[in-house]
């Protein structure tokens, strides 16, 4: 068992570098956008990229697992089935494509842009390369070719990176919102292009039947990652027609995302974690005490994210300035969405019940019902809070999922998670949080508040340890 071990702890490592380092870049960029775009073009980049990321769930068809399934099943031909896969999202994709570009003066006029009706074409493109290297990127991995992914997902970072400071800082026009997008699509034409010689390798061939059988398993996958995705992404696109500001909804819009963006911190966080946690959880699986490690992974998990949430707003003063002077307005959501984030966390601990008992279908039904809060909450509050009714969105929906979750773990795969225990630490947070909230309004030097809140978030460091400690002699034991 070692050397599969060792071999998917590797695996999953590099992996993860190229996601991480999408996101810190993407995290780093901010400054420059919030500063070179006005807060309505911000708005307009939000808006697309929250279609690019719904439509990428549809236009894949969820074959990229079907792939796995089936590439890997006794009897079947791994090229047949990647062909097939890839000659039916091609197809799609070409007309999406052909579609998008036919209309793209229609459509631009119906979404308020007539006279950027090339964004449609950028947005097309977009999801023609990625849809395509998705099924790539597919067979790499079911091939264990890790290190080659990780280097053509960082070619495509770089890319993308290296387009942006083209357009931002060499190229003569005005920045507009159209340069973050067309960056995007500068690395997914280079990635697709790093791929050719894969795809003529591949010799591909088309089967109907082996088509036919990679469908039937895979479009319920894709209907089921609709409501996450859309969970994630839906209260952007519905501020087009819910936002209080109405004519001006896009500047709003470009508010609200420019402070999710300083509470993306816990979701690096969340995202290094569940990499190395997913793997971990199946590992010991089988192990006499792997249910009491879950518990105790998921208090110190709480624990940790409760320094996070604390430590950005604790120096919100010295992270606001990321942000371009126009868009500090919205930091005050940031405390909540770090909170969201925080409990978006602690649902993937507790969602580990229906992977690891196979009762993966309950995944549907629960994202359902977060998918709802999110659409009730948006539609009734949004026309009265604007973007604090997306921020409560997410919090409510996660909330909900989260018990939900919880709730339907303890009957089909009980966990001892010690609630008491993590209820202590989200008081400790509390009150930690009341006096840095105090230091922040009431305290007008900077030094000064910034040197209270280093002492506060020690004393929550130095308590939430304590409060642990007791627990520390049955991690040992359990590991």
């Amino acid at each position: 068992m070692a050397n599969p071990l060792k071999q998917l702890a590797g695996e999953t490592a590099i992996y993860g570098f190229s996601s991480i380092l999408a996101r810190v870049l993407n995290f780093l960029f901010v400054p420059i956008y919030t500063r070179m775009l006005n807060q309505e073009q911000y708005g307009v980049v939000t808006e697309f990229m929250a279609y690019i990321a719904i439509l990428q769930v549809v236009l894949v068809l969820g074959l990229e697992t079907g792939c796995f399934r089936f590439a890997n099943k006794e009897g079947e031909d791994p090229r047949k089935v990647y062909s097939g896969a890839l000659l039916a999202v091609t197809g799609l994709n070409l007309g999406f494509l052909a579609l998008m570009v036919a209309f793209s003066g229609s459509i631009s006029a119906a979404l308020g842009y007539a006279c950027w009706q090339r964004l449609i074409g950028y947005v097309a493109g977009i999801l023609f390369c990625d849809s395509i290297t998705a099924i790539l990127f597919a067979k790499l991995r079911q091939e264990h070719k890790a290190v080659k992914f990780a280097i053509f997902k960082t070619i495509k970072i770089l890319t993308e990176t290296g387009a942006n400071l083209v357009l931002f800082f060499v190229w003569p026009a005005r920045p507009d919102f159209t340069y973050p997008i067309f960056a995007i699509l500068v690395s997914c034409v280079l990635c697709l292009l790093l791929f050719i010689p894969d795809m003529v390798r591949l010799k591909l061939v088309w089967d109907s039947r082996v088509v036919k059988r990679l469908l039937v398993y895979s479009l319920p996958l894709m209907i089921a990652a609709l409501p996450g995705v859309a969970n994630d992404f839906l209260d952007r696109v519905l501020f087009r027609y819910f936002d209080t500001s109405s004519e001006a909804w896009r500047a709003t819009l470009g508010v609200y995302q420019a402070a999710v963006k300083l509470a993306v911190i816990m979701n690096l966080f969340i995202q290094m974690f569940r990499y190395a946690a997913e793997p971990f959880f199946f590992q010991r699986a089988k192990d006499k005490n792997s249910k009491e490690l879950y518990a105790v992974v998921m208090e110190w998990f709480t624990a940790f994210c409760g320094l996070v949430l604390l430590g950005v707003v604790g120096y919100i003063d010295v992270i606001s300035l990321f942000l371009g002077r126009s868009f500090r307005e919205g930091v005050d959501v940031v405390p909540l969405m770090l909170l969201s984030y925080m409990i978006l966390g602690m649902l993937f601990n507790v969602s580990m019940w229906y992977k690891l008992s196979g009762k993966t279908n309950m995944a549907i039904w629960i994202t359902l019902a977060g998918l709802l809060v999110t659409v009730v909450v948006n539609v009734v509050w949004m026309p009265v809070y604007s973007y604090w009714a997306s921020a409560f969105g997410h919090l409510a929906s996660y909330l909900t999922m989260f018990i939900l979750s919880a709730w339907l773990g303890s009957k089909y795969y009980p966990i001892p998670y010690k609630w008491k225990r993590i209820g202590a630490l989200f008081l400790l947070m509390g009150i930690i949080y009341v006096g840095v909230a105090f230091s922040l309004k009431r305290i007008d030097a900077l030094w000064l508040r910034l040197s209270l809140n280093t002492v506060l978030i020690g004393l929550y460091a130095v308590a939430a340890w304590w409060l642990l400690r007791s627990n520390r002699k049955q991690t040992i034991q359990t590991i």
